[in-house]
């Protein structure tokens, strides 16, 4: 069966940012990000983004920069090696009560049946309790990482009974890949 990790972007992939992230320049990948989403890829599972991007609902960037921020994305991880095979965002500001919006799993329900990928062969990764939140709403496995919000948001995690809590998404996609048994030269 074909495994799914999706990945919040903001604080996991790239640097967050209290201003929001509005444009291509100011997306700016933690280290190591990009190439653990290449290594997940080559080792067989598939990679999907899924985020909130209220930024577009206030007004501070445009569907279409948005659009260019996640074009790079992409770029990026193919030049490594690797392949996105899902992304997916919330626009809406945090009041708009949408399903979409994190904590609630509407990006998550949505790209795992755009992959045909159940639940229970899912994990997501984020820097917040809004991820976890998500995830169990969604039914699938949560795993923290201590990047962007992950070390302020480590402590609830804990107390909720967490245990997959990485220091970024490279060791999270090392840990993965091997508890999974994977080959990371075999590729998919």
């Amino acid at each position: 069966m074909t495994r799914l990790i999706l990945i919040d972007r903001d604080g996991v992939i790239n640097q967050d940012s209290t201003a929001f992230v509005k444009s291509v320049a100011e997306f700016v990948p933690l280290e190591g990000a990009i190439d653990a989403m290449a290594d997940l890829h080559r080792a067989g599972f598939k990679v999907a983004v899924c985020t909130n991007q209220s930024g577009v609902g206030r007004g501070l960037l445009s569907e279409a920069t948005l659009a260019d921020i996640h074009r790079q994305l992409v770029r990026l991880v193919e030049a490594s090696g690797g392949r996105v095979d899902g992304l997916r965002y919330c626009p809406h500001r945090p009041d708009a009560g949408c399903d979409c919006r994190k904590p609630r799993p509407g990006l998550l329900k949505a790209l795992m049946a755009d992959l045909d990928v159940p639940p229970e062969h899912t994990v997501f990764v984020g820097d917040s309790i809004r991820d976890v939140e998500a995830a169990r709403a969604a039914g699938c496995r949560a795993a923290l990482v201590r990047t962007g919000n992950g070390r302020d948001a480590e402590p609830e995690a804990r107390r909720l009974g967490m245990t997959d809590i990485y220091d970024d998404l490279a060791a999270f996609a090392a840990a993965e890949i091997g508890r999974s048994g994977l080959d990371l030269q075999a590729g998919p």
